[in-house]
């Protein structure tokens, strides 16, 4: 989608801060940052009536090769959980490409992706009392290189944003992947740094594997040719072998998008996967009704 009609999009939608309601739920955006003349927004689901104790928390990344994509791909998830009982998040992050949509943009590479994404989290444990969450039950999730910006915030402890609060973690309580980058040493993101190539080992987490990691749920197709599915199997042997648990759900056939032809989902994922997150979410803890 261009620029300019994803601004004809959201001026369609945008009334005040709540733009949309339905099946008792609720969708506002707010800014969560800014960085000098960019605000950047999440999309946040909230489900209708109060609640006695604080909600449990789904944020989730959309993907496109840190150049491309937008947050309504997980609009669908994000309803679908809120309409269960979570508050969802959706959150935009600055995307390498141009005024013209030519890309690399040299100014923003995966890098700024990265600060984006654990300033997100933060954004959501700084605001869990205002937005009734349980800041220790904030589960995590993207699709492709969404999946990477998610284990990011487990595993960047040297990019931040200047302007964040440290003493506040964007660690997740779980992560949720779907078709995840899982190693950058490849030549599109060598191209998406730019100058900043070498930070490429700083924002790959196969390089960054370390114990205790957040149990995390990996769904593959055995035929991606976008992320290949012998690096995850390599993921996860030597995540596992830290002592970390990472579970891997594979789809003999499926590509890169595992929902594909599934108009609710963006085609990211189906009904299937959804539930087999849910089963996954109930194995630690979170009530998924």
């Amino acid at each position: 989608m261009s620029r300019k009609l994803t601004i004809i999009f959201l001026l369609l939608c945008l009334q005040g801060t709540g733009y949309s309601q339905s099946a008792g739920v609720t969708a506002t955006q707010e800014v969560y940052k800014r960085i000098d003349s960019t605000a950047l927004t999440v999309d946040i689901f909230t489900p209708a009536g109060a609640s006695s104790s604080p909600r449990q928390a789904i944020v989730f990344f959309h993907g496109g090769g840190w150049a491309f994509g937008h947050p309504k791909e997980f609009h669908g998830a994000c309803r679908r959980y809120a309409e269960k009982g979570f508050v969802t998040f959706s959150f935009e992050y600055r995307l390498s490409i141009n005024a013209d949509e030519s890309w690399p943009n040299p100014n923003i590479t995966p890098v700024e992706c990265v600060k984006d994404a654990r300033s997100a989290v933060r954004w959501v444990r700084e605001n869990a009392e205002r937005l009734n969450i349980n800041p220790d039950m904030i589960a995590v999730g993207g699709q492709s290189v969404g999946g990477q910006l998610t284990l990011m915030t487990a595993l960047a402890d040297t990019i931040n944003e200047p302007s964040d609060n440290l003493a506040i973690s964007p660690r997740p309580t779980l992560m949720l992947l779907y078709s995840s980058t899982v190693n950058t040493m490849e030549a599109w993101c060598d191209l998406m740094l730019g100058e900043k190539r070498h930070m490429i080992w700083a924002i790959s987490p196969r390089h960054n594997i370390r114990p205790g990691m957040p149990p995390a749920i990996e769904f593959h197709g055995l035929d991606d040719t976008t992320v290949d599915f012998w690096t995850v199997n390599m993921f996860k042997r030597e995540t596992e072998a830290q002592g970390n648990e990472f579970e891997v759900v594979t789809y003999e056939g499926r590509k890169h998008y595992l929902g594909e032809g599934n108009e609710k989902y963006s085609t990211l994922f189906d009904e299937e996967i959804m539930e087999r997150t849910d089963r996954f979410l109930a194995k630690h803890g979170f009530v998924v009704r």
